[in-house]
């Protein structure tokens, strides 16, 4: 069966003749975003993609959202990804896409589908020996490509309308087929020449879904069934590719029906509901949630779910986990017990198939129950006490529901969240394959205005907020409620505790100063610094009841050293992976 994607078409009529006039370039690509579930375009404006914006904002169904930088702009349709399924950003030749590629290497990492359109020189200026601005001073306009070709699944550049019809539809369908990020770059003298090519509404994708290879599928449930079936204590994990695989139910369908012990490692949090009967937490070896590590570790059989195993996940490459013992299920491939492996089948299907296969076995969760002591309860504050982090945490805790979701900045946000209980229908996220610091400004942007039925909650710390804090501009603009936990400890925390020097400290702002500044009395927003948990507490109250519909800043004051435990272990096992010496020759 065909898989439909995000036809707004009317059916009735769904290839139309248009007047000539709009049979443009420009227009097809606005159609093409919409069809496939992008209202909101994140762009930052240049002279060459200038015309191209004129074309998207005549779209009806589609909303341009200027933003402060590129790099903003990129973070922000990540954002927009995770939550819609699919995101867009437009740019300047050169000076603008340079900006945003490191947003675009970070969707990459990430497996999102991610359209980068770039507006490029005019289509009469390739092949001639001119030099443009925006440029590096040559006549030779590749050096954008080729460094967008290590960051794309895709690239198309259009220079003449016979071929830009293909191009665009060739690259659309490949970011949604591979999940990854695609780059095109339009001539900035094309959008607005209508051309018979675009003398029609464009048909709406029909992707053809992908299909296990049955022999391969039936063989590999097979050998996995027989390998778990005759463990005495199996658990299984759900890893980050759980999303790119598009398995999350089929997963839950499995915990369901075989009674393993279920966890997630640290990056596919929020995949699976955490409201699962047996689950057990996050598995992050040494700093995993409590508990969690020792029924892991300690299963003579584990299934893994599209997992990725770095040295961050990994921490420090120190997980006690044996390749014997694994059944490894990737998006399209199964590997068992170090071998055999199964090549073209399916994370869904795989996983669906095997749910009917394996016996029900609750040991792993009944040995975790025997040994599970609840998390400690922070030490009561007393009045006018210094606020610490995780008295923070308790009450951020208490504030989610199936109307929130949270994003977590790169550092000891990683860690405190991770401790978070997420109830059913809250959303989470966090970018832990790339870890670029400043990434949760433009994605909270983002992710809130895919997501509008919930509220963002976002904890970012200082060091972060620096890279990226132009555009909560954009988010008064776009009349976002998120609520922002600013916190504020002095510095590069989480790079403290892998390696401390002076260039951990940076300058502080007076960060409430600076967004009253940003918002200037135009739109709503609402700022407050809390020093102690009273203060907290009311600030919560606030933003949560009459400031509801503001966006909410809650600068936190920390001390420089108050880090998570978690971080603390975390950061000396990285550190010691970091600082190995040279083999030797």
């Amino acid at each position: 069966m065909d898989i439909k994607i995000g036809n707004n078409l009317d059916s009735r009529n769904p290839i139309s003749s248009t007047a000539p006039d709009s049979s443009t370039l420009g227009r097809h690509l606005a159609q093409r975003l919409v069809q496939i579930g992008v209202t909101d375009v994140f762009s930052v404006p240049g002279d060459f993609n200038l015309t191209l914006l004129d074309h998207l904002i005549a779209e009806p169904g589609l909303n341009l959202i200027g933003c402060c930088n590129e790099l903003n702009a990129g973070y922000a349709a990540d954002g927009y990804a995770r939550s819609r399924g699919v995101g867009a950003c437009v740019l300047t030749f050169t000076v603008g896409a340079l900006s945003v590629i490191n947003a675009v290497a970070g969707a990459y990492s990430e497996n999102l589908p991610l359209i980068c359109i770039v507006g490029g020189p005019n289509s009469n200026d390739y092949g001639t020996n001119r030099i443009l601005h925006h440029t590096i001073g040559l006549p030779d306009f590749s050096q954008e490509l080729r460094c967008f070709q290590t960051v794309t699944c895709y690239q198309a550049v259009v220079k003449n309308l016979e071929d830009a019809h293909e191009l665009i539809d060739t690259a659309i369908s490949t970011a949604l087929k591979e999940s990854k990020p695609v780059y095109i770059s339009i001539g900035c003298n094309l959008p607005a020449i209508p051309h018979p090519t675009f003398s029609r509404e464009p048909v709406p994708f029909s992707l053809a879904p992908k299909l296990s290879n049955q022999m391969g599928l039936e063989a590999a449930v097979e050998a996995t069934a027989a390998f778990l079936n005759k463990a005495v204590k199996p658990v299984m994990v759900g890893g980050p590719k759980i999303r790119v695989a598009k398995a999350g139910e089929a997963f839950a369908e499995l915990a369901d029906a075989c009674g393993y012990a279920v966890a997630m490692m640290p990056s596919a949090k929020g995949l699976v509901p955490e409201t699962h009967p047996r689950f057990i937490g996050t598995y992050w070896g040494a700093v995993s949630t409590a508990c969690c590590a020792e029924i892991v570790e300690s299963a003579d059989a584990y299934l893994f779910a599209g997992p990725i195993f770095n040295d961050y996940s990994s921490v420090g490459y120190s997980l006690l986990l044996k390749k014997e013992k694994a059944i490894i299920v990737q998006p399209n491939r199964v590997v068992v017990a170090n071998g055999p492996a199964f090549g073209w089948v399916f994370m869904d299907d795989f996983l669906r198939a095997l749910a009917k296969r394996l016996k029900s076995n609750t040991t792993a969760y009944e040995n975790y129950h025997r040994i599970f002591l609840p998390d400690g309860v922070p030490l009561k504050s007393a009045p006018k006490d210094a606020l610490r982090v995780n008295v923070l945490f308790k009450h951020i805790q208490e504030m989610l529901s199936d109307e929130t979701a949270v994003i977590a900045e790169t550092g000891d946000s990683w860690f405190n969240c991770q401790k978070l209980k997420l109830p059913q229908g809250c959303g989470y996220e966090f970018q832990m394959q790339y870890g670029s610091i400043g990434w949760s400004v433009g994605a909270t942007l983002g992710y809130a205005q895919a997501a509008k039925d919930k509220r963002v909650i976002a904890c970012i710390g200082d060091g972060s907020f620096q890279v990226t804090a132009q555009d909560v501009s954009t988010m008064i603009r776009c009349k976002q409620r998120s609520i922002i936990f600013l916190i504020n400890n002095g510095g590069y925390t989480i790079e403290v505790e892998i390696h401390d020097g002076p260039y951990n400290v940076i300058k502080n702002w007076n960060y409430t100063a600076l967004v009253d500044a940003i918002h200037n009395g135009e739109g709503k927003c609402w700022t407050t610094k809390v020093l102690s948990e009273e203060e907290l507490k009311e600030a919560i109250e606030l933003a949560t009841g009459p400031k509801k519909d503001c966006l909410c800043f809650i600068e936190v004051i920390a001390h420089k050293d108050d880090t998570s435990k978690e971080l603390l272990e975390w950061g000396s096992r990285v550190s010691a992976a970091n600082s190995r010496p040279p083999n030797p020759q």
